[in-house]
């Protein structure tokens, strides 16, 4: 049955979308609350911005670690949901009677990123529970495509709502998204029976799942890859707006409108990454388009003439690389699904978002830097050699497939598919290892 007919899988890809949504409506309410009617001072915003960053540096690993422990997920994922919604509403709430202060806001991103970390490292293997095997690649594409959509329209909403409502009152349409996503999770009939890891202690239970991100070949370079393509491409957003209107003179109301076409990318790169899946193999579709990640970035750097013919450069590169990014996504998260045993799949995918979430930090300062030293424009050719590093990790990895050689190899027999192979070469390993 197709996944859009199954009602599980549509409570919990609503409730994902509806809950991202909220948020991407508090990333413009919270500072706006800070700055227009609190006014924070630039450190107050330094330490409130950094406070989304710093739950997934502080227990990004140990919630992985949590998760595997779980026969249960969905409990957690609610729980998580449940207390982000009374910590948003606190927000209106402390400004309407006059106790709201920069400190709280620091406190109430604090908590609500804790809460976004225990919640995805729960998410993660809970899809199992939902979704069929075979499904998960095209589950993994849908809720990409919520990313997509949510990153597009959830900065406009917000602008909507803080002039309607004011800036602290809008925070509060994050909290019923959140509520809203607690009771949908709810509503999911399907029995979880996930199997527990036996626990050793917090930190064996880390260290297992670090062991097998960078010891496993095809692990370690799905997360050497995303490690490189995070932090040159935080590098790029760093000085991207500054060379859009100061270098490149784009008007600012055409920077969103290109936001929003790489938006529309990511959609049309769900649609055709589960069906291009289907046919060759997470594997290849990884191969292809992690080729293709450097294009829009190298674009830009090149970029010159007229506005009409910019615009137009930019709109078609911005659109393809929204289709890439939700591509190589999409396949990453289900290769890691794939090759990871259950009991760890909770660590390894928390070890993965720790580390490319944690560098992006690094490739903003970075960025900046070396637009000081160097300029704009040689930050961005700097970014697209580094962003295509990338390719070395994932072909250089038994990702890509091996031909047979030999004298009793007939070139005109047709080769297994990507996910044949890696299935074989997965049950191989782990009946070696029992």
């Amino acid at each position: 049955m197709p996944l859009r007919k199954q009602r599980d899988y549509r409570l919990l890809w609503s409730a994902r979308t509806i809950s991202i949504t909220g948020s991407e409506v508090s990333k413009l309410a919270i500072p706006l609350t800070a700055v227009t009617l609190l006014t924070a001072s630039p450190l107050e915003m330094g330490i409130l911005t950094a406070a989304a960053f710093v739950p997934a540096l502080l227990f990004g690993l140990q919630s992985g670690a949590i998760a595997d422990r779980l026969s249960r997920h969905r409990p957690l994922m609610i729980a998580c949901e449940l207390v982000a919604a009374a910590t948003a509403a606190s927000v209106p709430l402390a400004w309407f009677l006059g106790v709201l202060n920069t400190a709280w806001l620091i406190v109430a991103a604090l908590i609500i990123g804790t809460a976004g970390v225990m919640f995805k490292a729960a998410n993660f293997p809970h899809l199992a529970a939902v979704v069929a095997t075979e499904q998960r690649t095209d589950a993994i594409a849908g809720f990409n495509a919520s990313y997509s959509v949510a990153s597009v329209c959830g900065p406009s909403l917000a602008g909507v709502l803080v002039q309607i409502l004011t800036a602290p009152f809008a925070v509060l349409v994050e909290a019923l998204a959140f509520l809203t996503s607690a009771l949908l999770l709810r509503s999911i009939r399907t029995p979880e029976k996930t199997e527990p890891a036996p626990s050793r202690g917090m930190w064996r239970d880390v260290t297992e799942g670090l062991r097998a991100s960078v010891t496993d070949p095809i692990l370690r370079a799905l997360l050497g890859a995303g490690i490189t393509i995070n932090f040159f491409a935080m590098a790029y957003t760093a000085v991207y707006m500054l060379y859009m209107l100061n270098t490149l003179d784009i008007p600012q109301l055409m920077i969103g409108v290109l936001i929003a076409l790489g938006g529309a990318g990511g959609l049309l790169g769900a649609w055709a990454t589960a069906r291009l899946a289907k046919r060759y193999g997470e594997n290849r579709v990884l191969l292809i388009s992690v080729l293709f990640f450097p294009i829009e970035v190298l674009a830009v750097g090149l970029l010159d003439g007229p506005l009409w013919w910019k615009l137009s450069a930019l709109a078609l590169t911005g659109a393809v690389s929204g289709a890439i990014v939700v591509a190589f996504s999409t396949c990453l998260g289900a290769i890691i699904f794939r090759d990871t045993a259950p009991h760890l799949r909770g660590r390894v995918n928390a070890t993965v978002t720790f580390a490319t979430q944690g560098v992006m930090a690094l490739g903003g300062v970075a960025g900046g830097l070396l637009a000081e030293l160097l300029g704009l424009r040689p930050v961005i050719f700097i970014c697209a050699a580094g962003i295509a590093m990338s390719t070395l990790w994932i072909w250089a990895s038994p990702l890509r497939p091996k031909r047979p050689t030999g004298p009793d190899h007939d070139p005109h027999i047709t080769l297994l598919t990507d996910r044949q192979e890696m299935d074989r070469l997965v049950a191989a390993k782990r009946g070696s290892s029992i």
